[in-house]
């Protein structure tokens, strides 16, 4: 009885001090919360204020993007990104402040997005909003979400940057780009229609007038309307003649986290405007003149020329719905698998779209390759193909 009483004597004075330690001791704590997932963290940062102050700062040290990935028919009546995320977002290791999906346009249509009972669907806008509205379930409520529709996908499967990425012209497929808050980068989403394109809201945007405007993502919707075109010259003009990289292109739908001032129907841009000295960016565009693996690795591979460093960098694939395999003598994931030849470290994210914007263009430091004009931006049966460093 006596060593029995000894052995829980011990075992009381180790939890005494395991407990002492861990509610005064914040190297030790913040140190092992490191290790938990950012929705655990700020569930159990209400402790105490010691480790609430650890949680802050650890949450300060996630500076890196993650995402979510998902491919094939889902086990419930939605796309299979949105049951991928749910699970998914118990696991991740960053505070999402911007989020940008993607979602194939073939299976993302009925109840939340589901695919299923074709004859009972209701139109893809209100799919969107069902979506947009089970996503700030899942996001932070001051999390700004782009929802992006297009014909094609082309992913990386998650958390694995090595892994090869993914052409997907047909099935079911999506992605999610989670960008925590990050020191000297500034992620701006924007929304232009008809109604409000105007000089103040491109300042307000910051698309002109930012010094340090480095990289605008932009995806045109419902661009085979009348005045669709003129539209989306005003945007690109000032834009064409900045040093900022500009990537993007035509997709089938686009549903930003606030849309009130659109019309049913109409059409118009949305995107990411990122800004901050810590910003790199390049791309090359692949003509339709490129048709070979080998051709496709010779323009790839100017990327290269950039310099631009692959850690916390992110590849986009903006390709025309004719390429892929179409366009590669029946050859499956030929750019995808290119890029990955070249950037193996680098994960690549995009889409097969009905048109595309860009040029090839460099954006580091003081160095900035930029001659073009707003027409020299858009392409037909092209590929887009983009580096974005973000410090």
């Amino acid at each position: 009885m006596a060593e029995c009483g000894a052995a829980g004597c011990s075992s009381l004075q180790a939890d005494s001090k395991a407990g002492y330690v861990l509610s005064t001791v914040a190297e030790v704590v913040e140190r092992i919360l490191t290790f938990i997932p950012t929705k655990a963290l700020l569930r159990i940062a209400g402790v105490s204020r010691l480790w609430r102050n650890c949680a802050r700062r650890v949450l300060k040290t996630q500076q890196k993007i993650s995402w979510l990935s998902a491919s094939g028919s889902s086990r419930y009546e939605e796309h299979v990104l949105l049951g991928t995320m749910e699970e998914g977002l118990e696991e991740i290791y960053l505070l999402p402040h911007t989020a940008l999906l993607m979602v194939d346009s073939e299976h993302f249509s009925g109840h939340n997005g589901s695919y299923r009972h074709k004859k009972a669907r209701k139109c893809q806008d209100e799919d969107g909003l069902d979506a947009m509205d089970r996503l700030r379930h899942l996001l932070p409520k001051s999390c700004d979400i782009l929802w992006i529709v297009t014909p094609g996908i082309v992913l990386t499967p998650p958390r694995l940057p090595c892994s090869c990425p993914q052409e997907f012209m047909e099935g079911e497929a999506g992605f999610s780009l989670l960008f925590p808050a990050m020191e000297g980068v500034h992620i701006r989403p924007f929304h232009f229609c008809k109604k409000n394109l105007n000089q103040t809201s491109l300042e307000e945007a910051g698309l002109v007038g930012n010094p340090d405007l480095k990289v605008v993502l932009l995806f045109g919707y419902d661009a085979y309307k009348s005045g669709a075109a003129r539209f989306l010259n005003q945007l690109l003009e000032p834009l064409a003649h900045s040093n900022v990289l500009i990537a993007g292109g035509h997709v089938e739908k686009a549903f930003p986290q606030h849309r009130d001032c659109c019309s049913p129907g109409s059409f118009g841009v949305m995107g990411l405007a990122l800004s901050g000295s810590r910003i790199q960016g390049a791309s090359v565009l692949l003509d339709q003149d490129v048709s070979s693996p080998k051709a496709a690795e010779v323009t790839i591979r100017r990327l290269k020329a950039a310099d631009i460093p692959e850690r916390n960098t992110i590849g986009f694939m903006f390709a025309c719905v004719a390429r892929g395999h179409n366009h590669y003598n029946n050859q499956h994931n030929v750019e995808a698998d290119t890029f990955h030849k070249v950037f193996p470290g680098v994960p690549l994210f995009g889409f097969f779209g009905n048109g595309e914007i860009g040029c090839d263009r460099i954006v580091k430091e003081n160095y900035t390759l930029s001659e073009t004009d707003a027409n020299g931006l858009q392409h037909g049966y092209t590929t887009v193909m983009s580096l974005v460093h973000l410090g």
